[in-house]
């Protein structure tokens, strides 16, 4: 891969520009890039104009940018997010319900919990995400849902990298994480009472895939000074499970090769109808000369 004078790869440089944009800030000109990426103008020029060729950025008429819809086009193909999302979500309303504050899924990415779904009020606590956003993995009740059945290279790296103490309540060091880690494991829950935010509590359990690793994490955030976690626990336990089934039931055993029981190896979540799925393996025994439909 091409590297720029600095070792950067070219491709580096590129993400660099699109991680730029976020919720609070969807829209930005070009000197606004340039700005927030550390680039020099005419390299931010250039590589915005590539990623516009490709339809990863798209300009407006006020000559500000936002990111392309092929982005999503390509989020769309992931076997795992969007399927999950869709499978969870009559559970996740179900919790919401009840709660009526904070309920949202979390996966694993790298040392963060990326949230890939989330439901909220107007009136709820403070949450430190939105649908998209991460959060490191020893700060947030998800996180800690994860980490704790990660492999321990996986805790090893998290506690090398280190975390920001938001809090005066956030763990402080490596053997505080693993003493906590232990309590989930043997809870089967976390809970993490103002790590992030004072007044805010964070409830999570695992969702496991149907080959019994975890698959996400399935939680809640309310105000500290509520109830006792019970409750909550309680009902996103229930809703774990059902989402557990729902994966079961979506997992098209035939279509791919046996998993090996990881997350990592669990098939596609295909949510569409048996018809279609066949429509499009029949499709994929096309001719090598025909283009396949995307």
């Amino acid at each position: 891969m091409a590297r720029g004078s600095a070792g950067e790869s070219v491709l580096s440089k590129h993400l660099r520009v699109l991680d730029v944009f976020d919720a609070l800030r969807p829209f930005l000109t070009l000197a606004e890039i340039s700005d927030a990426a550390a680039l020099a103008p005419s390299t931010a020029h250039r590589l915005v104009a590539e990623l516009e060729r490709e339809g990863l950025l798209e300009r407006l008429p006020d000559r500000s940018y936002r990111l392309g819809v092929r982005l999503w086009e390509f989020a769309s193909r992931t076997p795992g997010a969007l399927g999950l999302r869709e499978l969870a979500r009559p559970w996740m309303n179900a919790v919401h319900s009840r709660i009526t504050q904070h309920t949202q899924l979390g996966v694993l990415n790298g040392l963060d919990v990326l949230f890939i779904e989330r439901m909220s009020t107007r009136g709820a606590v403070v949450n430190a995400t939105l649908i998209g956003g991460r959060i490191p993995l020893a700060v947030s009740s998800s996180g800690l849902v994860l980490l704790a059945h990660a492999g321990d290279d996986v805790v090893s790296e998290v506690i090398r990298a280190g975390w920001t103490r938001h809090t005066r309540h956030t763990l402080s060091d490596g053997a505080a994480l693993r003493d906590r880690l232990r309590r989930v494991r043997a809870d089967g829950s976390a809970v993490m009472d103002g790590h992030i935010y004072e007044e805010s509590r964070g409830i999570a359990v695992p969702v496991f895939g149907p080959h019994g690793g975890v698959y996400a994490a399935l939680s809640v955030v309310v105000p500290v000074e509520e109830a006792s976690p019970a409750g909550a626990i309680e009902m996103l336990v229930v809703a774990a499970a059902g989402i557990t089934r729902s994966l079961s039931d979506a997992y098209l055993s035939g279509l791919v090769a046996a998993p090996d029981g990881s997350p990592t190896g669990i098939g596609p979540l295909v949510s569409t109808s048996l018809a279609t799925v066949e429509y499009f393996a029949k499709r994929g025994e096309q001719s090598a000369g025909e283009r396949p439909l995307r």
